[in-house]
């Protein structure tokens, strides 16, 4: 998988590579400060942060609604105009939730997927939850969103809400500097959902939270149409995770060879990134 090539700034070398700034990490970590942090965001002090975030990441503000932003957060949190993203609704389509940088991973208990710049298995993902076995076999697809990408996300397939499960953590940076001394994505909040779905049967879509995102904002659906937004990360980088049983979907040639050389594919919300096992088997006949 790819990493980011970003050199870390001097506060957060001064924060995790400090004994004093480790001192001084701990209470921003903390519920209470990220709150404090994600109000500033919600504030209307923060929308002079605005225009040089567009600037600075070349956003092209023609393919969001034309409105005026009452924070960071609303800015950040924006919507796409109607007919910014073509939503591929083709039943045997699958396709990308989000905006992100994808890497795709056969699940088998060797299994140990990269996120956040730290490997876990499958089972250490979800908490211990023994739905993780009935997964052997099939596709761990990882979305990466950077904060120049649309935040939020939609269903992959049409279905239904099995059950739902948050996991509770501490918001931290996401920053490899952070990594290299403390494994702190298991401080990450994180939440996912068990889906039945129409053309790729049983499913997990997950979300992963960063420091002082705040929320992982869902709106908790009992059932869904592709498409529908699912929910929405508020400021801070993040991570989508689907699970797919095997036999059910067949990747894009171009994702399962970046893959395989641990690198990520560019994918945007509504594109199509590979297709149902069973119209593969059509085509192959």
């Amino acid at each position: 998988m790819a990493t980011n090539n970003q050199n870390p700034s001097s506060s957060l070398r001064f924060l995790y590579r400090t004994t004093i700034g480790r001192i001084i990490l701990k209470p921003l970590t903390c519920r209470p400060i990220s709150k404090l942090g994600g109000t500033f965001f919600s504030s209307k002090m923060s929308t002079r942060m605005i225009k040089g975030f567009i600037e600075k990441n070349n956003i092209d503000m023609s393919q969001f609604e034309n409105r005026e932003f009452k924070s960071y957060n609303d800015f950040f949190t924006r919507k796409l105009r109607d007919g910014a993203r073509e939503i591929d609704m083709s039943p045997d389509a699958l396709i990308s939730p989000c905006d992100s940088r994808l890497t795709a991973y056969k699940i088998d208990d060797r299994l140990r997927f990269y996120i956040k710049g730290r490997k876990y298995s499958l089972r250490e993902f979800l908490g211990g939850d023994k739905i993780a076995t009935e997964f052997s076999g099939g596709l761990c697809l990882v979305f990466r969103l950077c904060v120049d990408d649309y935040h939020r996300y939609c269903y992959f397939d049409s279905g239904k809400s099995l059950k739902r499960r948050y996991i509770k953590g501490k918001f931290h940076t996401v920053q490899p500097i952070a990594l290299e001394r403390y494994n702190y994505y298991h401080e990450n909040a994180r939440e996912y959902e068990v889906i039945k779905t129409e053309n790729f049967g049983l499913a997990v879509q997950s979300e992963v939270g960063a420091l002082m995102v705040g929320k992982i904002v869902n709106h908790n659906l009992p059932s869904f149409k592709r498409g529908d937004e699912k929910g929405y990360f508020e400021f801070g980088g993040s991570t989508i995770v689907v699970l797919l049983k095997s036999g059910k979907a067949t990747l894009r040639d171009d994702i399962v060879k970046a893959s395989q050389k641990f690198e990520e594919t560019r994918v945007k919300f509504g594109e199509k990134i590979g297709q149902s096992e069973r119209k593969f088997a059509d085509e192959q006949q």
